[in-house]
């Protein structure tokens, strides 16, 4: 299990609309490229996620990247490539992505993937949240788009 950690942007946008990040910090090392931090600044200035990444605390966790060409071959938004080229250079890092494509181009690296459900499952585990549903019913809310099944499956590997 890891305790160093690379984040693309949706992950912490729904974890923000569900009030999950402040436990974040008990991860252990946080890398929030660059590329991502634009991403969520580009959102709505009321948005949590916007407000944990613009906070001066957070500024050590966000690294410029640099690009890594057989990752931009695969098409995918800059915060996506950002977080497969970190996970490949640092391999001790796990990747946090949920978007389909990113996940098939990490796996074809070989990199270290968890999706958010995964990563509050954890939380979890770690008695940071005391259960999952109720998260991943916020998050559902925000915009997560996964299976009912997928739900269903991380809540159950948990207890629920």
């Amino acid at each position: 299990m890891s305790d160093k950690w690379v984040f693309n942007a949706s992950p912490l946008i729904l974890m923000g609309k569900a009030g999950q990040l402040t436990w974040l910090e008990q991860l252990g090392t946080v890398i929030i490229p660059s590329a991502v931090a634009d991403e969520i600044r580009a959102g709505s200035p009321d948005d949590p996620a916007r407000i944990f990444v613009d906070d001066p605390a957070r500024d050590d966790w966000i690294r410029d990247v640099p690009p890594n060409e057989s990752v931009l071959a695969w098409d995918l938004g800059s915060g996506e490539s950002a977080v497969i080229a970190w996970a490949i250079a640092h391999p001790d890092h796990e990747a946090v992505l949920d978007d389909s494509a990113a996940r098939r181009c990490g796996g074809v690296f070989g990199i270290r993937l968890r999706g958010t459900l995964s990563l509050v499952a954890l939380a979890k585990n770690r008695g940071w949240v005391p259960a999952c549903r109720p998260v991943f019913e916020k998050m559902l809310q925000a915009g997560l788009f996964v299976s009912p099944e997928l739900v269903d499956q991380v809540a159950e590997s948990v207890g629920e």
